[in-house]
């Protein structure tokens, strides 16, 4: 099976100029490799770094140290540390989804728009993107009530249940997912699972963080635990 993502030696401090400069490591020496269609599940308390990961693979961070391969459809191998913001932009369009448990959109974009629009730029038509974007909604039980409303008056498992029709829909080649059932009961859970074996089953790569270990093992086939910005493990997963 080819490797999809190879991190090698990862650090991304913090400088915090309100304390003389002071560097704050969000995570160091991070080494991982994520096979094609393979899911790696990461662990640990809140403030130990995970989400610092995912941010410099995403690029939302940009790392201190290290490197971070990526085996792209549209570059070929490409380091995500040092991309360009052009390369960096296409990747995520076309490949990347990133589910967070914050929703940002611009405020008079309704929740339906929201999802049309990630369709749209991926080169589906208006009325395939319609179509879909209502398939999705509707999986995640988004009451069509709300579909023509803006997601600032969402509650935060809304928000969350729109963010994951959001990334999900265009079915993409690598997924993020930074605690994708936080503020969910346990029927939404069973959509987000079922939603995330059909991905795999597809041949989606993803990387997830979580504190609801029981959903976690459920899905994914490696974990790794974080501890003070270090990462411990690789274990493999029943799924």
């Amino acid at each position: 099976m080819d490797n999809l993502l190879e991190i090698r030696n990862l650090y991304k401090s913090f400088t915090l100029h309100e304390f003389d400069q002071k560097q704050i490591a969000g995570c160091s020496d991070i080494n991982m490799t994520l096979r094609s269609g393979e899911f790696i599940g990461i662990t640990g308390k809140s403030g130990a770094g995970k989400s610092t990961i995912l941010k410099c693979i995403y690029r939302t961070y940009i790392p201190t140290q290290g490197e971070i391969w990526y085996n792209s459809l549209s570059y070929g191998l490409v380091d995500l540390a040092k991309a360009t913001e052009r390369q960096v932009l296409d990747i995520r369009h076309q490949e990347i989804g990133y589910v967070s448990q914050f929703l940002k959109l611009l405020p008079r974009v309704t929740a339906f728009e929201a999802v049309i629009e990630v369709l749209v730029m991926n080169g589906k038509s208006q009325d395939e993107a319609v179509d879909e974007a209502a398939e999705m909604l509707r999986h995640f039980e988004l009451r069509e009530s709300l579909w023509h409303a803006y997601p600032n008056t969402f509650s935060g498992g809304e928000k969350l249940r729109l963010n994951l029709a959001r990334a999900m829909v265009k079915r993409p080649r690598f997924l993020l997912l930074d605690e994708p059932t936080a503020s969910l009961d346990h029927v939404s859970k069973a959509f987000v699972r079922d939603k995330i074996m059909e991905l795999k089953g597809m041949g989606t790569s993803m990387i997830g963080i979580f504190h609801d270990l029981d959903f976690m093992e459920s899905v994914v086939d490696k974990e790794f635990n974080m501890v003070g910005g270090l990462l411990v493990g690789g274990v493999g997963a029943e799924c």
